[in-house]
């Protein structure tokens, strides 16, 4: 991974396996005055979905403000670091909160992060369909 620009669908190995990794990262919504919200969450990428997932509940600032975008979903990036490496995964985010969906995501979050999510019933998963994505190795 010693490029900036991947293909989102089709990433090089060494970009795919950073994502594999467990690393803590960041989400980057907007709240409704345009100022950017960051908080730490768990990510999983999956490119040949063209989805990065993130499980959280559904009161939560993050959900609320990509609900707050409607049909057309937010504009969103997830972001992990290790010292000089780097990785931004941005596109639409939607909010998605069918029971098959929000397995999948903790099914993937489970596999990467090595722990089951502790249960939560009002548990959604926003789901970002990936059109960038950047980093450097």
């Amino acid at each position: 991974m010693s490029t900036y620009s991947q293909n989102p669908a089709a990433p090089d190995e060494p970009y795919l396996a950073f994502w594999r990794e467990r690393h803590l990262c960041t989400l980057t919504t907007l709240r409704a005055d345009g100022s950017p919200h960051v908080v730490p969450v768990g990510v999983t990428y999956d490119p040949e979905a063209g989805l990065a997932r993130v499980i959280t509940s559904r009161t939560s600032a993050k959900a609320v403000h990509v609900r707050a975008a409607g049909e057309t979903g937010a504009r969103v990036a997830v972001c992990q670091v290790d010292g000089r490496r780097w990785a931004t995964l941005e596109g639409r985010a939607r909010v998605r909160a069918e029971r098959e969906r929000v397995a999948e995501a903790e099914r993937r979050y489970t596999e990467r992060y090595q722990r089951v999510p502790a249960e939560n019933p009002l548990r959604i998963v926003i789901e970002i369909e990936v059109d960038r994505a950047l980093g450097r190795g």
